[in-house]
């Protein structure tokens, strides 16, 4: 299920103004807060700004957001160092959804149809990441996807559409490998 696109055409001066605040406050109070003891303090200053991030969500230092108040993660889910989280759209972290290290979420895009100038092309859809989906390193999530519960995205792999619940995909565009087989593991050993 693909999620729906909207047509802003552009970004409204009252988003602008939102995201200059936002920048300040990331580079004078964010960023300079790196340990895994200032979590629960990147935590709240992002619910500050609007996000929606569990106690138990884990958002590195060095992690690039868009607009936090278009931001959901749920428990235990994770963006991990140097991740880009271009939300000009919402995007859901379900629980225990993992981005890792250097991935990017891409929400908006231009539709060279609308228009010839950037400006004036600007499309949005959201993005989705299903319980215990997992994101590989520097692997792009496109606009719109939906990644389903415990699927994994391989490292560098480009996305474009949704990709399916215990799936495994790479590749660019990626394609599934095969599917993802949960073992249960019973103490003893």
């Amino acid at each position: 299920m693909t999620l729906p696109r909207q047509y802003p055409g552009h970004v409204s001066l009252r988003t602008k103004v939102r995201r200059a605040a936002w920048n300040v406050a990331c580079a004078l109070l964010f960023r300079p807060f790196p340990t895994r003891l200032f979590r629960p303090y990147r935590n709240a200053l992002l619910r500050l700004f609007g996000a929606h991030v569990h106690p138990t969500a884990n958002v590195y230092a060095s992690v690039s957001i868009w607009a936090p108040w278009l931001l959901h993660m749920e428990e235990g889910s994770c963006l991990g160092p140097h991740v880009i989280c271009y939300n000009q759209a919402p995007v859901h972290l379900a629980p225990h959804a993992i981005v890792s290290q250097y991935a990017y979420l891409c929400t908006a895009g231009h539709d060279t149809a609308l228009a010839n100038t950037a400006d004036q092309s600007l499309i949005i859809a959201p993005i989705r990441l299903e319980r215990g989906a997992w994101i590989g390193t520097r692997a792009f999530i496109g606009m719109g996807v939906v990644v389903g519960e415990n699927a994994i995205v391989g490292a560098t792999a480009s996305v474009f559409k949704d990709v399916e619940p215990m799936s495994i995909v790479g590749g660019n565009p990626a394609k599934v490998i095969k599917q993802r087989i949960i073992k249960n593991s019973k103490g003893g050993g």
